[in-house]
């Protein structure tokens, strides 16, 4: 089966690592900068699990000439549009889509372009960051990649997928419920983006600080709200296990957006929070929390022109 993974940063370039290194064909789609780097320095992978390095298999846009099987989406969100005109080479009857982005904006981004067919539910775990040598470091040991049919179906392809996944180097897990778990992730990034970017600090500083714990119980409220307004419900044990880690005395956790603006990088704002808002907003709610963080996160975009 022969994979495409668009994109060779911190996420995509993890789990296409991993998946090389198992002997999979693995060809990754990046930009000119990343493939100069990656041809000088290859792929670099700084794990708890181990360290390793590989040479990649690299492919411009202009050079994609016929249907991968798998297409595995990894870009950040404001970089979506492109990419889907890079792949459109790359999508043929039988091809699957897997999109491991954040929100749910990719989703109907897919269908606009290529209908119902190739598309796949997604949803990674795993925190990591390219260091300024281009590597990527993971921190922590969770490297979890679930997936599955959007309507739950235990499909032919779904079930040869999970096969090609297996023993590949990370947690690979096929999920009969993996929409609803989209719309879940969305409710912990959303709400650990909004706390930590708004608040500048991580989840222990806030929930230490006067009324903290009280403002992030109403972020995540505001959150919930509109999910279960425009979206799947969120399971009950997801719910507490998310309040658990928000409200987490002196836990050090952050969010990646937020590690992208103390680092003067572009931020998922609308894709995280605003497109969150804007749906919740045309759905009626009144939504002050989340609003004001999608205008912080805004005005630094902004700034950053």
């Amino acid at each position: 089966m022969r994979i495409l993974v668009v994109g060779a940063g911190s996420t995509g370039g993890f789990f296409g690592a991993c998946l090389a290194r198992a002997g999979r064909d693995v060809t990754f789609l990046v930009r000119a900068g990343r493939a100069h780097q990656l041809q000088q320095e290859g792929l670099q992978v700084l794990s708890p699990h181990g360290d390793f390095a590989l040479t990649p298999q690299l492919v411009g846009a202009e050079q994609l000439d016929g249907p991968y099987d798998l297409i595995l989406l990894t870009v950040k969100a404001y970089a979506l549009e492109s990419a889907l005109r890079d792949i459109a080479p790359a999508v043929g009857p039988g091809s699957m889509i897997l999109p491991v982005l954040n929100g749910m904006h990719q989703v109907d981004a897919i269908v606009d372009h290529f209908g119902r067919g190739p598309l796949l539910g997604g949803v990674c775990k795993i925190a990591s960051t390219l260091d300024e040598r281009g590597r990527i470091v993971q921190y922590g040991t969770l490297n979890e990649l679930s997936y599955g049919e959007m309507d739950g179906a235990r499909s032919e392809r779904i079930l040869r997928l999970d096969s090609l996944l297996q023993d590949a180097g990370f947690d690979a897990r096929l999920s009969a419920d993996i929409h609803r778990e989209m719309w879940e992730k969305w409710v912990l990034l959303a709400s650990l983006g909004g706390i930590t970017c708004l608040m500048r600090g991580n989840i222990g500083s806030v929930v230490a600080a006067p009324q903290g714990e009280a403002f992030v119980n109403r972020l995540l409220d505001e959150v919930v709200a509109v999910v279960r307004a425009v979206g799947l419900e969120p399971r009950e044990a997801f719910l507490a296990e998310a309040r658990r880690q928000l409200t987490l005395h002196g836990s050090p956790q952050t969010s990646s957006m937020y590690r992208d603006l103390v680092g003067g990088r572009p931020v998922e704002a609308e894709q995280i929070i605003g497109d969150l808002l804007g749906r919740g907003q045309a759905a009626g709610l009144d939504l002050p929390l989340l609003q004001a963080a999608f205008v912080h996160l805004a005005v630094y975009e902004q700034g950053m022109g």
